[in-house]
């Protein structure tokens, strides 16, 4: 079971006023608590409401990682719409193709890339404005239902159209509670947001921690490719939970010192991998670093289309593996194991 009837902003409020005081947000020496994420969010959310956004609008973003970032996102909610990011970095026309096909009619971004938004005629919000923030800080009143839209992902599409992918609030409240039954955090947890969020991983980087009273650091735009500012953000605020693509996770395995690296990496509790297939030579390697620490490696699997992930499998560390599966299915999921011709 979960919280079917409840809206992901809902869940986080509940938990505002559990942990008012908590560090919800960390990017760059700065910070903001549960209090202050959800006033700020608040008032971005009147005036998105003014601006008409209602239950499964779909409001664009286009920022970088920040702690504006989170606010935006959170105020897109809080409103009643869905959010849709936008790489800043991509070509204009594909900009431009999003925001018809979505027909999303607001569009939040920052200072610095408003010059690029060119002649796209939109409703343009500034989201590192300070007068942006002004108002009431209070909840606003629901106006949502599970089944309303929560983001919209816009995937390559198998025709090489983008497609945007539609996700309500049950499917990722479901998702949501599943990981934290499986993988619990608590308040002291800190999880590190690091994928690109126009990738659906970032979804539950983005959340999961606001349900539960945890924190999240946003590390820096680029950072992600940079294995060493991430052992450095690791350390200096003691994250536990991250994510790794396998790729990066084995350029991250292959730049580690073995003695030296790993004691600054000894918060680090959990790491999941997704989005491309997990190898035995990506475990063994693993191991070969983390088998005598506490961190432990979990497969995750699943399109963008069913909500982030479907299946999940545990990464064995004492023993030899031949195959890595993608394992079972996570909560209120079947998967259909089918020959040649069903």
């Amino acid at each position: 079971d979960y919280p079917r009837d409840k809206v992901i902003h809902e869940l986080f409020e509940e938990q505002v006023k559990r942990t008012p005081d908590n560090i919800a947000v960390v990017f760059e020496g700065k910070k903001l608590t549960y209090r202050e994420l959800n006033e700020k969010s608040n008032q971005l959310a009147r005036v998105l409401r003014d601006k008409g956004v209602k239950p499964d609008s779909i409001v664009s973003i286009m920022i970088e990682r920040s702690l504006e970032m989170i606010t935006g996102i959170f105020g897109i909610l809080k409103a009643g719409g869905a959010y849709l990011p936008l790489d800043p970095k991509y070509p204009r026309d594909r900009i431009n193709f999003m925001l018809q096909d979505s027909g999303a009619r607001v569009l939040l971004t920052q200072h610095q890339f408003k010059e690029s938004i060119g002649d796209i005629e939109i409703e343009t919000i500034i989201i590192d404005d300070a007068g942006t923030y002004k108002g009431n800080s209070s909840n606003p009143e629901k106006i949502n239902n599970p089944k309303d839209l929560a983001y919209v992902i816009y995937t390559s599409g198998t025709t090489g159209v983008p497609k945007g992918v539609m996700i309500e609030h049950q499917s990722l409240i479901n998702r949501l509670n599943w990981m934290q039954k499986k993988y619990p955090i608590s308040e002291g947890d800190i999880i590190l947001q690091k994928t690109a969020y126009t990738f659906d991983v970032s979804v539950w980087e983005i959340f999961w921690w606001s349900l539960q009273g945890a924190g999240v650091c946003m590390l820096i735009p680029g950072g992600e490719k940079d294995p060493q500012m991430i052992v450095e953000v690791i350390e200096r605020n003691k994250v536990t939970t991250m994510h790794f693509v396998p790729s990066m996770l084995s350029t991250f395995l292959d730049s580690i010192d073995k003695s030296e690296e790993i004691k600054k990496l000894q918060s680090l509790r959990q790491v999941f991998a997704s989005g491309e297939a997990l190898t035995v030579n990506h475990v063994n390697a693993f191991n070969k670093l983390f088998g005598k620490t506490v961190t432990n490696l979990y497969n995750l699997y699943g399109p963008t289309e069913a909500t982030i992930d479907v299946s999940y499998f545990d990464c064995p560390k004492g023993k030899e593996i031949e195959i890595v599966p993608i394992g079972k299915p996570i909560d209120n999921t079947w998967l259909y194991v089918c020959n040649k011709s069903h």
